[in-house]
């Protein structure tokens, strides 16, 4: 595509070439984003973060946040140049070879898949808090059926809902960061002592568990920035993408580091971090704190949104990338079903349905014994497939900078050839650090099988071709 030809297709606000339709505005791609990063992970799981190696979290954080910030800059630039494409991993095709491109979809596809099951999973529980008798396969299947109807109506419904349910998340936490500042402002203390930031600065030490705990920590951190990735599945939808990309990509990681770090923040200033539980919700135990007695209540409907926001954005990322391997390399069955076509309203519908049918296996194997530990396993196992997918990108971002496609005007990722590499360098780093923790080195062989498998399938199929 020329330079002249892409700005022509973009300018275009309702539908493109390919019959995708910009239904999305900066708002919507902005919370999308966000509403994908932040999940359940913090609301509960904040206190096994602050457990593992204390207030350095914070610096964990701040430079994974960098990290993923300059991998999305490779990203932008890419689709700055070529807005029209369904989603980041066409570059991968483009710039490293069609059998790199064919492992990234279906990988990610899968990874995405995964994702979606074990949030289903975690939205069966959190309704059974209030509901406990109801089963959980109905609750599974009735979330699967709602958030499904939500992706196939339009893209621009999808952005809406999605918007809301983050909405509710950053409500959430700045509610507790509020909250801690009151208590910082009143002099307010807990069982614990007072609210102050000397909770934080007391006895600081970067490595108070050790250096290995220290490094565990990233794998944890950098999976909690996981999705971020997700403007690069919208822009084929998103109105004016041009502008609201650069606008999307320089707000999007500050902003969720600010949220992060500043929930962290708030939660140690309130509870010296050795004494905080690292198996109970510290988003509860603040509110509690604040007199709110229905605070388990209210962190459990937050993280019900959470997850159901975690199902929403799988669905429609699933949808988008089977569509773009239906097109680019279809089979017999994706023929048959009409996969790789797109409803009247611009959505892949057949996509959609045929990954939330996907999904909702899920409901009816969790019921089998044993398939607990399975789920840990494969969601683990994603989870390293998902650095290989972050690394082809910018191998991918690489190639394009080399390519007669370079736009010298467009949104340069500044230093490229030292921030690029470097970025690369910190991705294998994370993938390392998975085989140093019990419950994440099995996930790391079977990343790491898959790689191997059916990276080789993947050469093997093009080179027949």
């Amino acid at each position: 595509m020329s330079h002249q030809n892409a700005k022509n297709t973009t300018q275009n606000p309702k539908e493109l070439e390919n019959g995708m339709v910009r239904g999305l505005q900066n708002r919507h791609v902005q919370l999308i984003a966000i509403a994908g990063t932040i999940g359940t992970g913090l609301f509960l799981g904040a206190g096994r973060s602050i457990s593992l190696t204390g207030p350095s979290i914070i610096i964990v954080y701040l430079l994974t946040g960098l990290f993923m910030f300059w991998m999305m800059r490779a990203m932008g630039e890419m689709l700055y140049h070529d807005p029209d494409q369904h989603t980041f991993i066409n570059f991968i095709t483009k710039y490293i070879g069609k059998e790199w491109g064919y492992f990234a979809g279906w990988s990610y596809w899968v990874s995405v898949i995964f994702l979606g099951m074990a949030e289903i999973t975690a939205i069966a529980k959190y309704v059974q808090y209030w509901f406990p008798s109801w089963p959980a396969w109905i609750i599974q299947i009735v979330f699967l059926l709602i958030l499904g109807s939500v992706n196939l109506i339009a893209v621009r419904v999808f952005g809406e809902a999605e918007f809301w349910f983050a909405m509710i998340k950053i409500i959430a936490i700045l509610a507790l960061i509020a909250t801690a500042i009151f208590m910082l402002l009143t002099g307010f203390k807990t069982s614990q002592g007072p609210v102050s930031f000397a909770n934080i600065s007391k006895g600081f030490e970067m490595f108070p568990n050790g250096w290995m705990k220290f490094l565990m920590s990233f794998q944890m951190v950098f999976f909690a920035y996981q999705a971020i990735e997700f403007v690069g599945i919208t822009v084929s939808e998103t109105q004016n993408p041009r502008k609201v990309l650069p606008k999307a990509i320089q707000e999007i990681p500050m902003r969720i580091v600010i949220f992060y770090v500043g929930a962290l923040i708030a939660i140690m200033t309130i509870f010296p971090w050795r004494a905080l539980p690292s198996d109970t919700s510290p988003f509860v135990m603040v509110f509690k704190l604040a007199g709110i007695k229905w605070a388990a209540a209210l962190i459990n409907f937050v993280v019900l949104t959470s997850a159901a926001s975690a199902l929403n954005s799988p669905l429609y990322s699933t949808g988008r990338h089977l569509y773009q391997l239906a097109n680019e390399a279809p089979n017999q069955f994706m023929k048959r079903f009409k996969i790789g076509t797109l409803s009247k309203t611009g959505v892949p519908s057949k996509a959609i349905i045929f990954s939330a049918i996907v999904i909702a296996i899920s409901a009816f194997i969790n019921v089998l014994p044993g398939i607990k530990d399975a789920f840990a396993l494969i969601t683990a196992s994603s989870s390293g497939v998902y650095i290989a997918i972050y690394v082809l990108t910018m191998l991918a971002h690489l190639k394009y900078r080399k390519s007669n496609d370079f736009m010298a005007d467009g949104y340069l990722m500044p230093h490229y050839k030292i921030l690029n590499p470097i970025t690369i360098i910190f991705m294998v780093f994370v993938f390392i650090t998975l085989f140093l923790q019990d419950s994440t080195y099995i996930g790391a062989i079977g990343a790491t099988i898959w790689i191997a498998a059916f990276g080789f399938y993947s050469k093997f199929k093009f080179k027949k071709q």
